[in-house]
C-alpha cells in the first residue's frame, strides 16, 4: 500500500486546504472591494417615463427643491410630485406635447406615474430625509448637483462609510438654513472657516450618532 501513493501526495491535504483559504480570501476581498454602492449604484441613470430635465426646472427656471418634493421637511421620506404639481404648469406650458402624455394620463386617470426609483438605502437602514434637511445638510451632499442633470443619476454612494464620513466631520458639510436648497452655495466652512461651522454645529446642538443604533434600529 505504501507504493501506490508517492510521498509527495501527503501534502496534498495542506495544499488543498492553502488553496482554498487564498481563493476564499480573493473572492471575499473582491466582493467586498466592488460589490457596494460606489460600484454597484454610482452612475446609475435609469430611464424614466417623463423625460425631466432638473437642468432646465431646478438650473435654469430655478424652481425651489420644494416645490414638487414638497414634504422634504416635514417627513422621514422624500415624496414625488403628483401629476396635479406637474399640471398647475404644463396645463399651459407645452399642454399637447407628447412627452407629457404620461403626466396627462395620471391627471385624468389618478393613476401614478410610474417613476423608476434611483436613490435608495437598504431596508436595513434608518434615514430620515427631515432630520438631515432641518440640520444643514442641502440636496447636493447626497444627491449631487441635482440643478445640473437633465437626467437625473445616482451620485454619491450613499453607502455606510459615505454617511459615516459626514457624521464623523458634519462641520464640513453643513450650510445655513438659506442656502440649504441653493445647490450652488456654499458649506458654512467654505464660506466662513470651520470655526463658524463648529458654532453652527454648538449652537443647534447636531451631534450625528456614529454607534450602529443611529442607523440600524
Amino acid at each position: 500500500m505504501s507504493n501506490i501513493f508517492p510521498k509527495s501526495a501527503n501534502k496534498l491535504p495542506l495544499q488543498i486546504i492553502t488553496y482554498l483559504v487564498v481563493l476564499g480570501g480573493v473572492v471575499t476581498a473582491g466582493a467586498t472591494y466592488y460589490m457596494t454602492p460606489k460600484y454597484t449604484r454610482v452612475g446609475y441613470a435609469p430611464v424614466q417615463p417623463v423625460p425631466y430635465s432638473h437642468a432646465l426646472h431646478a438650473g435654469q427656471l430655478g424652481i425651489d427643491c420644494r416645490y414638487c418634493h414638497s414634504n422634504i421637511e416635514k417627513s422621514g421620506v422624500a415624496n414625488l410630485p403628483t401629476a396635479q404639481t406637474c399640471m398647475n404648469c404644463h396645463n399651459q406650458v407645452k399642454k399637447d406635447s407628447p412627452l407629457l402624455a404620461v403626466v396627462r394620463h395620471s391627471f385624468e386617470t389618478g393613476e401614478a406615474v410610474p417613476w423608476v426609483k434611483i436613490h435608495q438605502t437598504p431596508d436595513y437602514v434608518y434615514f430620515n430625509h427631515a432630520i438631515h434637511v432641518n440640520r444643514g445638510v442641502s440636496c447636493v451632499e447626497c444627491h449631487g448637483k441635482i440643478n445640473e442633470m437633465d437626467v437625473v443619476a445616482h451620485a454619491k454612494p450613499l453607502s455606510m462609510g459615505f454617511c459615516l464620513d459626514c457624521h464623523r466631520d458634519p462641520a464640513s458639510h453643513v450650510r445655513e438654513k438659506a442656502d440649504i436648497y441653493n445647490l450652488d452655495s456654499q458649506t458654512i466652512a467654505e464660506k466662513s472657516g470651520f470655526a463658524a461651522a463648529h458654532k453652527f454645529l454648538t449652537d443647534r446642538n447636531i451631534k450625528p450618532p456614529q454607534s450602529c443604533s443611529g442607523c440600524h434600529r
